[in-house]
């Protein structure tokens, strides 16, 4: 069945960086577009990027645009993000996904804090 195994989390600095990782199976990666998402405490999950299928074209939430980055490796079924220059607003589990699955996992906790 389909799955989504996040990983990466963990607590930093303002200002430093992190690299989320997330490994899919279940279906044919490569033929998918990839999402990530954030889910501020107390908030609903927010869409924050976007990687297609077909020339790997990128698409940001504006509020990460500039120090985020989104990339896969189709040979590993596995999409990153690259998160640069992280703000306390950061903070919160991060889940990737694949439409038109409605299936998540675990997600990875990212706490950005002095």
């Amino acid at each position: 069945q389909v799955q989504f195994v996040e990983s990466g989390g963990g607590s930093v600095q303002p200002g430093e960086s992190l690299t989320l990782s997330c490994t899919a199976s279940g279906f044919p990666f490569s033929s998918y577009s990839m999402q990530w998402y954030h889910q501020a405490p107390g908030k609903e999950r927010e869409l924050v990027a976007v990687v297609g299928h077909v020339n790997d074209a990128t698409y940001y939430v504006d509020s990460v645009k500039g120090r985020f980055t989104i990339s896969r490796d189709n040979a590993k079924n596995t999409v990153y993000l690259q998160m640069n220059s992280l703000k306390p607003e950061d903070t919160g589990l991060y889940f990737c996904n694949s439409p038109p699955f409605d299936v998540w996992g675990q997600g990875t906790q990212v706490t950005v804090s002095p």
